[in-house]
């Protein structure tokens, strides 16, 4: 077992890009992490015989939890599982709720890591994006955060419309200044059903353009790497010894569980998702249900999902696993779909591993999704 992510459906207000579920209304709070601590009871038999080895507080913005809350939750977690003696326990966390006094009660805590929202220090685009917070902020809860958290993530968003590469460049940096060990980093993408969509529909805001897009992924790794950081997936990017290890056990294909609502779950075999609906899933947890969906994954899924995650970090796709965990078949498939690939400079095969070149790392979803087998069965 891997670990443990815990998601708090709770925004102050919604960013026009995001597609998660949360709600801006915080009357359920109460009730919720009720509901969810007793989720997290109710499951303790699906790790028997496991260590729990990461927790994570993601949502929404777990920030908005009281640090009351968050070693309620906490735990319930160490009261129902085996957990390792030093877990990763991350909170994700929003600028404008890292006050002084909450970063220094929080280092008090079991907490131990923080992933903190920045997104961008210009102050336009944080209101294109609608975000909470402001410049001032992003950079005064880094400088205050970095006093008492050695392990500290952060977001940024490339291709936002009107960002040149000089611009993006200097965010780069700006971020590096304050000696952050990880960086996550990702393009911004328009989701049906978002804010976002909806201006760009209306003429206010331009749509995010791929070469744009593209260029500043050139500029993020190019800075990256030279400042000492590891690309070992394609969003992110971590100093030695500074790897999620949240996320990199959901690369590695290790089991989780998700509790809250929206939460997935993977073991092996199976992946389900918790209601995406507040009232539902604290209805269903008064009545002792968990509300979710399951699907056992075939083989073909199996096998399409090691592609997807292998490929997008820096421990490839085995060939040698391809054969002796899927088949012939399979890796005959791989192998014939591989060949344009290998020719185009986009995939290399390095000691029977398969991966993404520089030059294809960019275009890794895409590359992927043409290795998938599709005959389903």
């Amino acid at each position: 077992m891997s670990g443990i992510y815990i998601h708090i459906p709770f925004c102050k207000q919604a960013c026009h890009y995001c597609d998660f579920h949360f709600s801006t209304s915080m009357k359920k709070k109460d009730d919720m992490v009720l509901a969810i601590a007793k989720e997290i009871q109710m499951r303790k038999n699906e790790s028997e015989n496991e260590i729990i080895e990461t927790i994570y507080f993601g949502g929404g913005t777990p920030s908005v939890l009281t640090l009351a809350e968050i070693n309620f939750l906490i735990a319930a977690v160490y009261a129902n599982y085996a957990v390792a003696e030093n877990p990763e326990i991350t909170l994700e966390a929003n600028p404008d709720d890292l006050s002084s006094e909450r970063i220094i009660e929080w280092s008090k805590s079991k907490i131990n890591r923080l992933s903190i929202g920045i997104q961008s220090f210009f102050e336009e685009d944080l209101q294109l994006m609608n975000r909470a917070h402001n410049s001032v902020e992003a950079k005064k809860c880094l400088e205050e955060a970095t006093q008492y958290f050695d392990n500290i993530s952060l977001d940024l968003i490339y291709g936002i419309p009107g960002m040149s590469n000089e611009k993006w460049k200097q965010n780069i940096e700006t971020a590096l200044r304050f000696g952050i060990p990880h960086i996550s980093s990702y393009a911004l993408t328009v989701e049906p059903k978002t804010a976002l969509n909806k201006l760009i529909q209306t003429g206010k805001v331009a749509k995010p353009n791929d070469e744009v897009a593209q260029e500043h992924f050139a500029v993020l790794v190019a800075t990256l790497e030279a400042n000492d950081f590891i690309h070992y997936e394609l969003s992110n990017f971590g100093k030695e010894n500074y790897f999620s290890k949240n996320n990199s056990a959901y690369w590695l294909g290790k089991k989780y569980i998700g509790v809250g609502p929206s939460a997935h779950s993977y073991n092996g075999i199976s992946r389900s998702w918790n209601v995406s609906n507040n009232s539902i899933y604290l209805k269903s947890i008064r009545e002792n249900i968990v509300p979710h969906e399951m699907e056992i994954l075939s083989i073909t899924d199996r096998y399409n999902e090691y592609v997807m995650t292998g490929l997008r970090t820096i421990w490839g796709v085995s060939l040698e696993r391809i054969g002796t965990e899927f088949g012939g078949e399979y890796l005959n498939h791989l192998n014939k779909q591989t060949r344009k690939f290998l020719n185009d400079g986009l995939l290399c095969i390095e000691n029977g591993i398969l991966k993404t070149t520089p030059k294809g790392k960019f275009l890794t979803d895409g590359i992927a999704s043409d290795l998938f087998f599709l005959n389903l069965e």
